[in-house]
């Protein structure tokens, strides 16, 4: 049956009991225990190595207690730490709104869909309490909610649809449904014996290569933001060209880059993650360096450049994304001592609370308090080669004394602790336990391709550029303008992926 939907005017819709729930919900001491609270900007990460998409919440413990309200510039917490109630609201606003939409009057015995706009510091109980869910069937449905989505997940902003049954005269609570991203919906469906089951559908996802370029003017990502580049796809970029990029120094405008990636959409055409990036090139002063995305016949997954030389060296240049070389190595007048002493390091001006990588794999010496050098931690990476990082706010979990890190792995954040005039990462670079400059000394390369690897891997390269340029040429009407080449996308399979797919690549 054709179902027509129609908006109840706000008369109608306070009559109802459907108006005027507030953001804002506090309970007496003691009061009937609340369900979970929505955290605040919580949001899936996106790794641009893998697909970019939410990851499927585990199974949460069922108890339905509702804790303390936490300030609205709390951190969002991860999927399985502490709960917050408190919900992000970018537009700033504190009531949650509900629209009511109900079918003609022929339909009258069929469901009633409501639907909510979660507002900022609500909480799911609260609101669907709010909209006339007895808080007994709220709480049941919560609980069978969690199987399947973590509510403190939930954003301001987010709709929610209540649905009623309006046999006999009097609204039932049915279920609800959620669609906290592009990908999957969330239903809660009353049964038969009035229990409450949950499940959730996801749309199949296409991948399609996406291939864009843009001149710089500013910084390489702005540049990127401005050509309709994901973030988390720059990120990645920057990282890859952190080992050979002083980006502080080194980029230059016209400086030009290009890139091609994977990125999923929905049957709809909405764009629902990120996948690999297969080709990034930056071209500096003219020279264009270019890396590609490669599986060794042994399984490893790797970047290498286009002599086949992995682009991993035994550190990274820059440890910390973003930063303005603001002091280099060598003799300077101490701007708080006062007189010329020796730099023994370099720094990196950049907003507190920025992470900092490990400019190498290696094994923790040091993490603690160290007089000048404030919250301080040395990583040692072979038998000559150590590096030291001074002045953090904070160290990263996990990070303490015989400690193995990883490469670009987040060891603290930039602070001002110690003899420091603001916040910024003092690099230091030692070799036998002497300080050296660090932007001067030579890093040795990783693996180099050979033989049959090395063929297999430029037989790659052909074919990825074959794809770049068609899915360039596939769309002539993208011009430059304000320096932008714009961004263009092409289904997949191709060649090169099936290739990778199957064999080695």
């Amino acid at each position: 049956m054709r179902r027509w939907v129609v908006i109840l005017p706000a008369a109608a819709a306070v009559t109802a009991g459907l108006m005027g729930v507030s953001a804002h919900l506090s309970f007496e001491a003691g009061s009937d225990a609340e369900a979970p609270a929505i955290a605040q900007d919580a949001a899936p990460p996106l790794a641009p190595s893998t697909s970019g998409l939410p990851a499927t919440v585990q199974d949460q413990p069922a108890a339905a207690e509702e804790l303390p309200a936490v300030a609205a510039d709390a951190p969002a917490p991860a999927a399985d730490g502490p709960e917050s109630d408190v919900i992000a609201d970018p537009a700033g606003t504190a009531l949650a709104d509900i629209e009511a939409t109900e079918s003609p009057a022929e339909d009258e015995a069929s469901l009633r869909h409501m639907v909510v706009e979660v507002g900022r510091g609500d909480t799911l109980l609260g609101v669907l309490v709010n909209a006339a869910v007895p808080r007994d069937e709220a709480i049941q449905a919560i609980d069978a909610l969690r199987r399947v989505f973590n509510p403190r997940l939930l954003q301001a902003g987010q709709e929610i649809a209540v649905m009623f049954d309006r046999a006999g005269g009097q609204d039932r609570f049915m279920g609800l449904t959620i669609t906290p991203n592009v990908q999957r919906s969330v239903t809660v469906q009353r049964s038969p014996d009035d229990s409450y089951e949950a499940k959730a559908v996801d749309r199949p996802l296409e991948t399609k290569l996406v291939a864009a370029s843009a001149r710089i003017s500013s910084s390489l990502f702005e540049a990127g933001v401005s050509a309709g580049v994901p973030i988390a796809v720059l990120s990645e970029v920057i990282k890859l060209f952190s080992y050979d990029v002083d980006f502080q120094r080194d980029i230059q405008r016209d400086d030009e880059f290009r890139v091609l990636y994977q990125r999923q959409f929905t049957d709809q055409g909405d764009a629902a993650g990120e996948g690999d990036i297969l080709v990034a090139e930056l071209t500096m002063s003219g020279k264009p360096t270019t890396f590609y995305r490669y599986k060794t016949r042994d399984g490893v997954i790797d970047y290498f450049n286009s002599q086949g030389e992995s682009i991993r060296k035994a550190l990274l240049r820059t440890p910390v994304d973003g930063a303005r070389l603001t002091s280099g190595f060598g003799l300077r007048r101490h701007p708080i001592l006062g007189y010329s002493k020796l730099h023994a390091g370099i720094d990196f001006g950049a907003p507190p609370g920025t992470p900092i990588y490990a400019a190498g794999a290696g094994t923790v010496d040091e993490a603690g308090a160290k007089g000048a050098y404030g919250n301080y931690v040395r990583i040692r990476h072979n038998k000559e080669i150590s590096t030291a990082y001074a002045h953090m706010s904070r160290f990263a979990p996990g990070v303490k004394r015989g400690g193995r890190v990883r490469q670009g792995d987040v060891i603290g954040y930039v602070g001002s602790t110690g003899r420091s005039t603001g916040p910024h990462l003092h690099y230091e670079v030692l070799r036998n336990e002497r300080q050296v400059n660090p932007m001067s000394i030579d890093l040795p390369t990783g693996q180099m391709l050979e033989g049959k690897e090395l063929a297999a891997f430029r037989t790659m390269i052909a074919e990825l550029e074959r794809q770049y340029a068609e899915i360039r040429s596939s769309e002539p009407q993208i011009a430059e303008t304000v320096g932008l080449k714009g961004v263009a996308a092409k289904d997949q399979p191709s060649a090169a992926q099936k290739a990778c797919t199957d064999a080695p690549c």
